[in-house]
């Protein structure tokens, strides 16, 4: 058995294959570029008004006739010479000839003839071409991750598909003859299988919909068969239960039985403790305990930053702060705590209801807080670290 932050060096040092795919930009919310993005045009691509008033050229003169106009999408470059000037509105393509705009609020107008109340300086209100990047520049460096602004200002530069991270392809593995689909009857013994929906939309959370589903029976061939299956169509195999040391729990040898490389077994923790992660060339398998609070848990340690680099983040584990705890925690366990639990600016409480089997408590929460397993005991208004769940 080695301990959390044993785990945790481990899982950082796989080397992870990363795949790239040619992505739309109104499906890449989310994704990160795979490579650096440069500029195809200069933005903005002319000299443009930032404000509607008047193009004039510069001079001390308070006086000017009006010529034309132009509104923003018109393409006519107007000629214009000096005491003339150009009724122009935001956006607009600004005369050659034109060196200021003039807002319309320092502006008297009276038919075709203006007359300037206060004179701007020379330039003013003008977006010059490139102002915002110039042709060739770099737009986006590769591991930006895109975000809505990132995905309007590519699209601007006339950019409308970009090359991104690949997203991994996921098999779930469900054991447990005890367990039933929502929807149907249950008979004394049965409970409704939850683990597979839950890890699905923990996936789904992080951007993963590549997800495969599989419910197997708990025999050691039909285990051996359906982790074959998962493994050969997957990046990543999640195997819910089955992975302890009962007598029908068949995960660990239908793993070695498939080739997959165990990686680490056991961790000195709770709840999660029967955790498993192996290797079989470029797929990775958790096997996690069938008990929901501690597949949860287990999930959001060790195969959320897995994952989160897998799709090209740089760090993807979820944020760490100190908080002071709201009440008294006790370890006697000699094992790392993550304890469900509310995390409220600088303060946490730990919640009622740790059991691995509760799921309750875990959709009250924001938080684990992390009890290091040398920690016998905390007290009330104790610093402890804490988790955020909801930093994704």
């Amino acid at each position: 058995m080695i301990s959390v932050s044993e785990a945790l060096n481990i899982l950082k040092g796989i080397n992870i294959p990363h795949k790239s795919e040619i992505c739309p930009l109104d499906e890449a919310l989310g994704k990160v570029l795979f490579e650096d993005i440069y500029s195809p045009i200069d933005m903005p691509p002319f000299r443009q008004s930032a404000m509607d008033g008047y193009a004039i050229k510069w001079s001390n003169a308070k006086s000017y006739r009006l010529i034309n106009e132009s509104k923003a999408g018109d393409t006519l470059n107007h000629s214009l010479n000096d005491g003339e000037a150009v009724r122009i509105f935001t956006g607009a393509l600004v005369p050659d000839a034109a060196d200021t705009i003039v807002i319309q609020e320092h502006v008297t107008r009276n038919s075709d003839a203006i007359t300037i109340d206060k004179l701007p300086e020379k330039s003013a209100n003008i977006r010059p071409t490139g102002e915002q990047i110039k042709k060739g520049d770099l737009s986006l460096a590769k591991g930006t991750s895109l975000n809505e602004a990132a995905i309007g200002y590519l699209v601007s530069l006339g950019i409308h598909e970009v090359k991104v991270y690949t997203s991994p392809k996921v098999t779930i593995v469900v054991t447990g003859n005890e367990l039933r689909a929502p929807g149907t009857m249950l008979k004394p013994g049965e409970i409704y299988e939850s683990n597979a929906a839950m890890l699905s939309a923990a996936l789904r959370k992080i951007g993963i919909t590549n997800i495969t589903k599989y419910k197997v029976e708990d025999t050691l061939e039909a285990t051996v068969t359906t982790i074959s299956k998962a493994i050969a169509a997957s990046d990543v195999v999640f195997v819910s239960g089955g992975i302890s040391v009962g007598d029908y729990d068949f995960v660990r040898e239908a793993l070695l039985k498939n080739n997959v490389e165990e990686v680490l077994y056991k961790i000195n923790q709770k709840p999660g403790k029967p955790l498993w992660f192996g290797q079989n060339k470029d797929t990775f398998v958790f096997a996690l305990p069938g008990n929901p609070a501690s597949a949860l848990t287990c999930f959001y340690v060790y195969a959320l930053p897995l994952l989160k680099n897998y799709m090209g983040f740089n760090n993807g584990a979820l944020q760490r702060i100190q908080a002071k705890t709201k009440r008294d925690i006790k370890n006697p366990s000699g094992k790392t705590l993550f304890l469900k639990a509310h995390l409220e600016h600088d303060a946490v409480e730990v919640l009622q209801g740790q059991s691995s089997s509760m799921l309750y408590t875990f959709a009250l929460s924001n938080a684990l807080v992390c009890i290091p397993e040398h920690i016998t005991e905390v007290s009330k208004g104790d610093i402890v670290e804490c988790i955020k769940l909801n930093e994704q």
